[in-house]
């Protein structure tokens, strides 16, 4: 019932030993061969020469794939960058409509004129005296140069002349 699921024994086993393995058993081992052997040598050449060019492949996809993503990226930035420069320049030309606008009001002759004779009291001139120089006569000569021409209304030139220069000017007393 039990055949062959006695123990052995470890006294004398090897003695016993080689004579066991004298006998032959009722099959043949052949060695290197079947397809167990096929199994135990492992990955062959072509499977590794599919794998390395499928794996080629792959490398090549995902790197085509982080150079389009890399341009994606790139040309994105590249259209906020524009945007924010047409966004500026269309600041700037606000700016710069409005500030033309300003400069024509300060400048408008009007505006001036009245400023000049409202906060500062100048008034237009009454006369005005002009000096031609004939051809022939050439230039003046430097006395002349140093003796101003005042043209002044006889009534202004009284007052003024009654008054004291620091009556006149409040600044020119205090240098």
């Amino acid at each position: 019932m039990y055949q062959g699921s006695a123990a052995y024994s470890m006294y004398g086993a090897e003695q016993r030993r080689p004579q066991e393995v004298e006998r032959h058993a009722p099959f043949e081992v052949v060695h290197g061969g079947g397809l167990d052997a096929q199994a135990r040598q492992g990955v062959s050449r072509s499977f590794l020469a599919r794998f390395s060019v499928v794996m080629a492949f792959v490398a090549a996809f995902v790197l085509l794939g982080f150079c389009r993503i890399a341009l994606t990226t790139a040309t994105v930035t590249q259209l906020q960058r524009t945007a924010v420069l047409k966004e500026d320049i269309v600041t700037a030309q606000v700016a710069n409509n409005d500030l033309q606008v300003e400069r024509s009001v300060l400048s408008s002759s009007s505006r001036i004129d009245r400023i000049a004779t409202q906060n500062y009291g100048m008034v237009y001139p009454t006369s005005s005296d002009s000096i031609r120089l004939e051809e022939g006569q050439g230039a003046p000569d430097a006395a002349s140069l140093q003796t101003p021409i005042q043209t002044v209304d006889d009534a202004e030139a009284s007052a003024d002349a009654a008054q004291p220069a620091d009556a006149i000017d409040p600044r020119l007393s205090e240098s």
